[in-house]
């Protein structure tokens, strides 16, 4: 009896301690779902997931990032498909940055009901179903955008709003903040323009800055674009036509290398920006504390700032201007 009872104690404590070990051993598959791959602020969400990878990895959990994408900001379909994928692959969890804040709904709500939990970023989903939504508060960034373009116009003066595309929930954010605060604090200053679209690159922004300024180049004082496309072909576009340098002011939303620059030379007065890098850590940490059991915040505001020819030189605003992209990329 006794030495049934210790070689019953032992595999209690052998079946005890193997699975302890395999909890340990376990790998945590994470797939990174960004809006596109091409544009630098889904570089930066790249680096930020890499960075949480690296420390949680540092700390000795076995986490692998896989990181795949559509490649143009307007391919639902696409991107659909990558989730669907990711689903059947069974990974142990999925951080989602959506580009139809309707058409990914059912793809979320199947990952989550076949165990797959899901944290939204970026921007938002008309959905209860995912862990968590790590993001700017965009509507502040649009009302921080009015604000930046009403000073420089002295409070008065011509505007345009250069939109995104339809169903992207974190610009519809901006564009709301700005028109609002527009409305609401510069009775002054009209709107004489705010049903275009940038659409997914440069070029076809550059191609809808173009149009806009044919029509109003001659009576806009203020320009406020809402992504790094939309301020990138918007800058160019003024240029051509002898407009650039604060002859239209003009406050744009995001930090790529060429709004940086543009903000440099004078052609560009401001410039919304949000940090990406901590957007997509956060998102894959949360997930993990998730994934581990613990309990997390059901919103995640990850912070905007005003950036400025005269702040631009602070080292905070230069940590956000100049993400260490090799550090983490190479």
């Amino acid at each position: 009896m006794k030495l049934a009872f210790q070689l019953l104690t032992a595999g209690v404590v052998f079946a005890l301690t193997t699975g302890a070990l395999a909890a340990a051993e376990k790998t945590y598959t994470i797939a990174v779902i960004p809006k596109g791959t091409t544009h630098e602020f889904w570089k930066c969400i790249h680096a930020g997931a890499i960075k949480a990878q690296r420390e949680l990895q540092a700390q000795g959990t076995k986490v692998e990032i896989i990181w795949k994408g559509p490649l143009r900001e307007d391919d639902r379909d696409q991107q659909i498909q990558v989730v669907e994928n990711f689903m059947t692959r069974r990974v142990s969890g999925i951080v989602l940055a959506p580009l139809d804040s309707r058409a990914l709904v059912k793809p979320v709500a199947n990952a989550v009901a076949s165990g797959i939990p899901v944290v939204i970023m970026d921007s938002d989903l008309n959905s209860d179903k995912h862990v968590s939504f790590v993001a700017t508060d965009n509507y502040k960034g649009g009302v921080l955008g009015a604000e930046r373009l009403a000073s420089l116009l002295g409070g008065k003066g011509n505007v345009i709003l250069l939109r995104y595309a339809v169903g992207s929930a974190s610009t519809e954010a901006r564009e709301n903040g700005f028109l609002d605060t527009i409305k609401s604090k510069y009775p002054n200053i009209k709107v004489i323009s705010a049903d275009q679209y940038a659409g997914a690159t440069r070029e076809t922004a550059y191609q809808a800055s173009q149009n806009l300024l044919n029509r109003h180049g001659r009576n806009v004082n203020g320009i406020f674009c809402v992504n790094e496309n939309s301020a990138v072909g918007m800058a160019k576009a003024l240029r051509d036509i002898g407009k650039a340098g604060g002859q239209v002011k003009m406050v744009g939303f995001d930090a790529g290398s060429q709004s940086v620059e543009d903000l440099k030379k004078g052609d560009v007065q401001g410039l919304v920006v949000q940090n990406p890098v901590r957007m997509s850590y956060l998102g894959v940490m949360t997930l993990m504390q998730h994934l581990r059991g613990e309990t997390v915040e059901k919103r995640i505001d990850t912070g905007v700032t005003v950036v400025t020819p005269e702040n631009m030189e602070q080292p905070e605003i230069k940590e956000l201007i100049y993400p260490p992209l090799d550090k983490y990329l190479n």
